[in-house]
């Protein structure tokens, strides 16, 4: 297979993968374009390669600079932005799960800790007792996966490795 097929094969299934991921097809597209590259990327280079519009490139490289996955790089004599993606993968996947820790986690916990005291004497007592325990069961298992991926972002990939292979003992 030549470089240019395995590289339009690889944007292609990272694209179609970031949508079972929860972001769009277009920003994992863009991401796997820039984690390609050996130089940093101009917004016209993307829009060329990726056949998408400078506003949908504006948007996308934006918020993977909001997740922490690409960095602005100035060149000297160049009034251009140029673009690059982190091409470490145990800082990439540690900067996804606190992003979507924070994006996704946050919020339940926030829902499920005002939910948590429900009081109510008009209520039916089975339908009562049935949503506190859900709440609290809900809420047990939300902190503990909160604790499990805030440990998990803040480790190093040796201890992260080490614990894996542990469980495949």
């Amino acid at each position: 297979m030549k470089l240019t097929e395995a590289k339009e094969k690889f944007i292609g299934s990272w694209g179609a993968l970031g949508t079972n991921w929860g972001i769009s097809k277009t920003m994992a597209q863009i991401h796997a374009f820039l984690l390609v590259s050996p130089d940093p990327v101009n917004t016209e280079e993307i829009m060329e390669t990726l056949s998408i519009s400078r506003g949908n490139v504006n948007m996308n490289v934006r918020a993977l600079i909001e997740w922490g996955l690409v960095e602005k790089v100035h060149k000297l004599g160049e009034r251009m932005e140029f673009f690059i993606a982190e091409k470490d993968m145990w800082k990439i996947a540690t900067r996804i799960t606190t992003e979507r820790r924070k994006r996704e986690l946050e919020p339940i916990l926030r829902i499920i800790d005002t939910l948590q005291d429900v009081q109510d004497d008009t209520a039916d007592k089975k339908e009562l007792k049935a949503f506190t325990s859900t709440m609290n069961d809900l809420d047990r298992f939300t902190k503990k996966a909160d604790k499990l991926l805030s440990k998990l972002a803040r480790a190093d990939e040796r201890w992260f490795t080490s614990v894996l292979l542990k469980m495949f003992k």
